[in-house]
């Protein structure tokens, strides 16, 4: 015979699966934190550093006479790769505030993992391809004599280059850190190792 007291603690005795919760420390919502942490910052140096370089893209025009970035389909592609991933950087930033401040993922939980490695590793190679295609453009022009009509012109596009490629390295390290999240998943179930 079951005794009529209520509960204690407002406890419930149900063992079936669907009430069982993992037990999850302090410590290891700590580590999640600094993990998550940890990409918030990637992400963030990234869009700083790509927006940068779409910034430097787009301001160099001079004169009539000099030649401008939209003249060449390369340039045209850096500004484009550097603008795309500032603004996912940017959607990638406030899922991850999102993740951090509430503790849940923005998606359900199997998709946002995903959803991260994916796409980071898809911008960080279009960043790659773009920063590398428009370094041999600024080759070329310096072989045929128009950085020295124009050295300003080239000066601006190699350092909204050397921006690409830092925030290249930034996502990449980002997608190394996802990466981890998806093999963490995969292995345990969950996106990171408690």
């Amino acid at each position: 015979m079951r005794s009529p007291q209520p509960l204690r603690n407002g406890g419930d005795n149900s063992c079936s699966p669907s009430h069982n919760r993992r037990f999850q420390s302090t410590v290891a919502e700590h580590k999640l934190r600094r993990f998550n942490s940890l990409i918030l910052v990637f992400r963030l140096v990234s869009f700083s550093f790509s927006l940068a370089s779409s910034v430097f893209v787009l301001t160099n025009t001079r004169g009539s006479d000099t030649p401008h970035w939209y003249h060449y389909d390369t340039f045209r592609f850096v500004l484009a790769a550097n603008a795309i991933v500032a603004v996912y950087s940017v959607f990638e930033m406030g899922a991850s505030v999102w993740e951090i401040s509430r503790g849940v993922t923005l998606f359900p939980e199997v998709l946002q993992i995903w959803f991260d490695f994916g796409h980071d590793q898809v911008f960080a190679y279009l960043l790659l391809s773009a920063n590398a295609a428009g370094t041999t453009m600024a080759r070329t022009l310096k072989e045929m004599d128009t950085c020295r009509a124009s050295n300003a012109f080239c000066v601006q596009m190699d350092i909204a280059i050397a921006l690409g490629y830092v925030a290249f390295v930034f996502l990449g390290l980002t997608s190394l850190l996802t990466g981890f999240r998806v093999v963490c998943f995969i292995i345990n179930g969950s996106r990171f190792h408690l």
